[in-house]
């Protein structure tokens, strides 16, 4: 007799596997799955570098944080999918503080749940947990936050995202903060993911976006084998979740015009999301990467409604026309011409993808970007490009971690666990994989997650946190900054506020470089909101301009390297923004 069953390994296409007097494969996971070679995990380590660009000092910063991934014996889906970061200056000091995003029980007593941890910056290199007095330790099963000033009263907010209703946290500017989810109206019961305060409507306050996964419960779940009993792909449950937009009222509510924008229209698994305007139109479009279903492209039509182009555009699916596994997600543009390309990280044997922008259409450049073959063995979920070692070109950090029981295993205590990684920027276009992998010394092999990144320490170069499910959160100390010069920018609109969406051309030695201001980006993550350059051996930026939200130009000048300048909207003079 033969008998189906949902194949397990987690975002496999394979669907049956049929028990009887022959058994057959429907996809090549098995080619990976069944290998038993000992010296193979060997092979795949990038090289014998002795030189670290990052210093694990997690322990000495004060941060103890685990990401509890709950009873994992269960096999439940959200076990395996959190947990979240975010760097922000809640109270105004001039340093990154650190929130973190906690799992624990999904059935149980939330009372027995650690909850999310608030960690304020001394400034020092230390931190202190401050939760309770601050008031964010929701004990919710956690996945991942956003930042932003919702409420235009200079301070920022926090909104949280959980395997059932999310949270926003209004801070109240005095240390504290208070939940007001219900008064706002943005508690979404579903399964969130990543969210982003984004002013997709222009009328100078931050709407919410909302990223969900799929409906779930636990009267969903279901068993799913490979070799062993392990977690279920998205697609065995069948039932993707719509994404949701909450327009801000400003009057402290929100309101939820998913369905009258056009949101409604196409959902799937999601996970990632990035904002921008990448179409150049003048309005602020938002990308949603799903995980085995196709992306979406929201392109904002600037009356009030978005019409998803992902699919005439090129960026729905990869250049083969196979929806992947869409992880973490980030819109940079890494050729310098002045717009957004998306890099997306994916399931292990798919390659992180990389789409570049051509005037609005987008193609799958992977394979000639030397980011393709080094990432097929690895699962990547958070991620972020920065000019690690200020040489002038942007490197690539991916934070990976297994979704499945595969072999060969890279570590003997985390059948999840696999080492991240570093790519230097090596210009053109081109990326090469650095070693030691990930940047560190003797880095632990863990089941990475959110990674969040941002100048916590104040001295000019981009350092990273890193979540990993089931082990204790990473702080990496970037000591690689030193290599060449940098400058820094916060940018601020009209209501001094951080200038989300902004764009920010610098010209130095000779050549003009774009970047983003946006903390949204990665997985589950919300970043540093100031603009990071690295300048190689300039000393001075010749000219910098800015594309502000609202779309006005402007240009600042000369700036000298090796400071943080504040630039508000309206104090610079217009200019066109330049090629």
């Amino acid at each position: 007799m033969t008998m189906p069953q949902r194949f397990g390994g987690r975002g496999w296409t394979v669907g049956v596997v049929v028990v009887g007097a022959a058994a057959f494969v429907a996809a090549g996971a098995w080619w990976w799955l069944g290998r038993d070679d000992p010296n193979a995990v060997e092979r795949m380590t990038a090289g014998d570098a002795t030189t670290a660009w990052f210093e694990d000092v997690t322990d000495r910063s004060g941060i103890d944080f685990t990401y509890m991934r709950g009873l994992e014996t269960n096999y439940w889906l959200p076990e395996i999918m959190g947990g979240g970061a975010a760097w922000l200056d809640y109270d105004g000091d001039g340093d990154l503080d650190l929130y973190l995003v906690q799992g624990g029980q999904i059935d149980g007593d939330a009372a027995t749940v650690p909850g999310n941890r608030l960690y304020r910056n001394h400034g020092d290199g230390t931190f202190e947990d401050v939760t309770d007095a601050a008031g964010v330790g929701d004990r919710q099963y956690g996945m991942g936050c956003a930042c932003g000033d919702y409420d235009n009263d200079g301070d920022i907010d926090l909104y949280v995202t959980n395997v059932g209703p999310n949270v926003l946290y209004r801070n109240d500017g005095d240390g504290t903060f208070t939940d007001v989810t219900l008064e706002a109206g943005v508690g979404d019961p579903g399964w969130g993911t990543s969210s982003a305060f984004v002013d997709y409507d222009a009328d100078g306050d931050l709407d919410l976006f909302v990223v969900n996964y799929i409906v779930w419960s636990v009267d969903r779940e279901q068993k799913c084998f490979a070799h062993v009993q392990d977690y279920c792909s998205p697609t065995a449950y069948d039932a993707p979740a719509p994404d949701t937009l909450y327009r801000n009222e400003g009057d402290g509510t929100f309101v939820d015009v998913s369905e009258s924008v056009g949101l409604r229209a196409a959902f799937g698994n999601g996970l990632g999301i990035a904002c921008g305007d990448f179409n150049l139109d003048g309005h602020v479009d938002i990308f949603v990467a799903n995980d085995k279903t196709v992306n979406q492209l929201w392109i904002n039509t600037g009356d009030g409604q978005f019409r998803d182009e992902a699919l005439i555009a090129g960026c729905a699916a990869n250049m083969h026309g196979v929806a992947e596994a869409g992880m973490g997600v980030a819109a940079v543009d890494v050729e310098g011409d002045g717009d957004l390309d998306l890099f997306m990280t994916h399931l292990r044997d798919e390659s992180n993808t990389m789409y570049l922008n051509q005037g609005g259409m987008f193609e799958d450049i992977t394979p000639t970007t030397g980011l393709s073959a080094p990432s097929i063995p690895f699962t990547g979920f958070g991620m972020g490009f920065a000019d690690f070692d200020h040489d002038g070109r942007l490197d690539l950090y991916v934070a990976n971690g297994r979704v499945g029981r595969y072999k060969p295993l890279w570590s003997q205590t985390d059948p999840y666990g696999e080492p991240n990684q570093l790519f230097r920027g090596v210009g053109a276009g081109l990326f090469e994989d650095v070693a030691p992998r990930g940047g560190v010394l003797h880095e632990p092999i863990g089941a990475s997650r959110a990674a969040a990144f941002g100048d916590y320490d104040n001295d000019g170069d981009i350092d990273v946190v890193i979540v990993n499910s089931g082990a204790k959160v990473q702080l990496l100390r970037n000591v690689a900054g030193g290599r060449g010069n940098w400058i820094m920018f916060r940018l601020l609109d009209r209501r001094q506020r951080d200038a989300h969406g902004a764009m920010i051309r610098i010209e130095a030695g000779g050549a003009v470089r774009w970047r983003l201001a946006a903390p949204t980006y990665s997985y589950c993550a919300s970043n540093d909101p100031r603009v990071h350059f690295g300048l190689g051996d300039s000393s001075v930026v010749d000219e910098v301009r800015v594309r502000w939200p609202s779309g006005r130009i402007e240009s600042f000048g000369s700036m000298p390297a090796g400071r943080l300048h504040e630039l508000r909207e309206g104090y610079g003079r217009a200019a066109a923004m330049g090629g």
